[in-house]
């Protein structure tokens, strides 16, 4: 016997609309089983909730028997998060009109007092929490006031907030799938970043991160591979808190830029590289605004995700197996483990195991629900999942939330 499956709130059981819908039609429980090819007593068990409606496909077929949508069994969701969407889109255009600014704020003169230095500091580094903790559409509610302090920030002592504030920016955006804004933002990090190896290593890791949303692999290995050669070169690192972390984070997006451009070489050479640095300094995420997080369980993922695109899934889900199973996965930021869960499901559909993908993609949204409802590349494997085959229960729950169907 199936377990029901928990719900939250005030919306009823799945089984108690069945019947409500069903007993609105005119139907008895015998001609409702008789129309979706059950017994009589398999609807009477649904209705009762003794047994759950598991599989989207069975979701389906009494859905349209009782001429309804399946989000209307699923809990009526489907709206809500098509509403998020549209909120989201307006935001991206905001940030957008926000890039597409040239002038300075005009501080002091006759208009209100400048705000003080630590508060737009402050705010960046709330903006950066939010990020981490997969909150990405208060982040861009954020990023226009952001933008318009990065403008502002013109001396020296202010030279890193321009730097923080378009990463921020180029990283959500190559999230939303919006590669040519993110390129935008990142280049205008590393613009920023001046002669500040530190800051232009930073700024590097989204430059990377956008060349490759842009299928500009080559570029994206050549920027995280010339930031590590400049790393490489300062005499003296006391002055660089993110080391090593900054080196092997740019490390390990040259492998994932390599592996996205078939380069089977270049991909090994860099997460080799990173695996020692790795090894030799632990794990390392820093809680810090630069957002930086390096060590064994990130080198790890990064393997499993550089052999999915160099098209060994075998490899790379069992490279994921071991990341995901150590202790350290769970102290990653919650925008990390999402993600990446999102990102591996690909490997698992190529295995031909869809029920692991909508493990995968299930698991992200109860860490980060950002990452699976606004995220194109999540609602791309959710479908992929959707027509697979059978579906599981929360599985179509969550594809109705996001507003998807299997056609």
């Amino acid at each position: 016997m199936t377990r029901p499956t928990r719900r939250t709130g005030d919306e009823p059981p799945i089984g108690r609309r069945v019947a409500e819908l069903r007993v609105s039609r005119g139907m008895s429980q015998q001609v409702f089983a008789d129309r979706i090819g059950r017994s009589k007593s398999w609807v009477d068990k649904v209705e009762r909730g003794v047994r759950t409606l598991d599989r989207f496909s069975v979701i389906e077929t009494v859905a349209a028997t009782l001429g309804v949508a399946p989000a209307v069994l699923l809990g009526g969701r489907a709206q809500r998060g098509s509403a998020a969407g549209t909120d989201t889109g307006s935001a991206v255009e905001r940030v957008r009109e926000a890039l597409a600014r040239y002038d300075v704020p005009r501080i002091g003169g006759d208009g209100p007092p400048a705000s003080s230095p630590r508060q737009p500091a402050d705010q960046i580094g709330y903006a950066w929490t939010a990020y981490r903790n997969g909150h990405h559409a208060q982040v861009l509610r954020m990023l226009p006031d952001l933008l318009a302090d990065a403008r502002a920030a013109g001396d020296a002592s202010a030279a890193d907030l321009p730097v923080r504030v378009y990463r921020l920016a180029a990283q959500v955006l190559v999230k939303l799938g919006k590669a040519d804004l993110a390129w935008l933002a990142a280049d205008r990090a590393m613009s920023g970043a001046a002669d500040d190896p530190r800051l232009a290593g930073l700024a590097a890791v989204s430059v990377s991160q956008a060349l490759r949303a842009l299928r500009q692999g080559k570029l994206a290995m050549g920027a995280a591979a010339a930031a590590v050669h400049r790393l490489d070169l300062v005499r003296s690192r006391a002055f660089l808190p993110e080391e090593p972390a900054l080196t092997g984070t740019l490390l390990t997006e040259a492998a994932l830029a390599a592996a996205s451009c078939g380069a089977v070489a270049a991909a090994a050479e860099f997460t080799e590289r990173a695996a020692q640095l790795a090894a030799s300094h632990g794990e390392r995420h820093h809680d810090d605004h630069d957002g930086i997080g390096f060590g064994p369980t990130t080198v790890e993922l990064t393997r499993a995700l550089t052999a999915m695109r160099l098209g060994d899934h075998h490899l790379a889900v069992a490279a994921h197996r071991r990341a995901t199973g150590d202790d350290a996965w769970r102290l990653l930021p919650a925008e990390h483990r999402a993600a990446h869960l999102v990102d591996i499901t690909r490997a698992h559909l190529d295995l031909g195991d869809h029920h692991a993908a909508g493990r995968a993609l299930v698991t992200a949204d109860g860490i980060a629900p950002a990452e699976t409802r606004l995220r194109p590349a999540a609602h791309a494997a959710l479908t992929a999942v959707l027509r697979a085959g059978p579906t599981a229960a929360d599985v179509a729950r969550l594809a109705a939330t996001v507003g998807l169907t299997r056609r």
